[in-house]
């Protein structure tokens, strides 16, 4: 359910922020070259698309996701462990990345490094925090304080990184296994294969992916080479399942990956894409220490 939310804000942010400055007269810069000084047009231009659909995306939500959901007043749920911790991972996956790429976008308007991170943080703790509270007012789940503190531990991986050593060495990316869920359909997820990856626990990974040589400092290791460390289960769809999957485990996934950040073109759109696609885990040979299982490996992991 939070995953769905925060991905439809991750990439209808991407797409929106730079609308606004497309009016911009092609022989005067790229547009989707960075400004060297801070462009008002460009960064007004973000404000407005993103206030924008930072209050459209609750209205649409409370209309359409929550539709059917019995309202009550506001609660709180105590539940922490029911999903294997997969939906507070999600919850900070989906933080860090809204505060990238709002950083980023900022930083394409000539913006200070200062409020970059700013407008950053409020962007990506503003998104996931707002649909916590909508929760609160769902009978069905409640505010989670567990959810409210990954959204922080998002925010900061980003923003930690970037004052410390002004790059981002280590990123979440996320993948997807669609045979993890054994076949089995639940009344939690949508008939589209979309609305499984979104929802979908068992068949999700999520990574944590250390570019090696910006903390080895060598001239022969690439510097697009990343190890990464995931954390998926199994047997988790939904509480109600647990007779239709009774046996749980959780696996830990150790794997190399590609950080496609470090791949500079000479276009800046492709550069952009780039950033974009860098959130999924780059399939790889990978390890997998499974906790009823054991240890063992497979050729091609995604």
């Amino acid at each position: 359910m939070k995953k769905t939310t925060c991905f439809c804000l991750l990439f209808a942010l991407f797409f929106s922020v730079f609308s606004y400055a497309q009016t911009e007269e092609p022989e005067k810069s790229s547009f989707f070259k960075p400004s060297d000084t801070l462009n008002v047009k460009r960064k007004n231009g973000l404000l407005i698309a993103e206030s924008a659909l930072f209050l459209t995306s609750f209205v649409v939500l409370d209309k359409q996701w929550y539709n059917g959901n019995e309202k009550t007043s506001f609660h709180f749920t105590s539940k922490s462990n029911e999903f294997g911790l997969m939906d507070k991972i999600g919850h900070g996956f989906s933080s860090y990345k809204i505060t990238r790429l709002t950083a980023k976008a900022f930083y394409w308007s000539g913006e200070s490094e200062k409020k970059q991170l700013i407008y950053g943080a409020a962007f990506g703790l503003g998104a996931t925090t707002g649909k916590e509270i909508l929760d609160g007012f769902t009978k069905e789940w409640g505010w989670s304080w567990y959810n409210f503190g990954a959204n922080f531990v998002g925010t900061g991986l980003y923003v930690g990184q970037e004052l410390l050593w002004k790059e981002q060495r280590i990123q979440p990316k996320f993948s997807y296994n669609n045979s993890k869920s054994k076949g089995v359909v639940t009344n939690t997820m949508g008939s589209g294969y979309l609305d499984r990856v979104l929802k979908n626990y068992d068949g999700q990974t999520y990574w944590l992916s250390f570019n090696v040589n910006s903390f080895a400092k060598t001239d022969y290791i690439p510097n697009w080479l990343n190890f990464s460390v995931g954390y998926g289960v199994d047997g988790y769809l939904h509480n109600a399942d647990a007779t239709i999957l009774p046996t749980r485990s959780k696996s830990l996934y150790l794997s190399l990956d590609v950080d496609l950040t470090k791949i500079k073109t000479k276009s800046h759109f492709v550069n952009t894409l780039l950033v974009l696609f860098n959130s999924v885990k780059i399939p790889a040979p990978t390890l997998e220490i499974n906790s009823k299982k054991g240890t063992f490996g497979h050729y091609m992991y995604f």
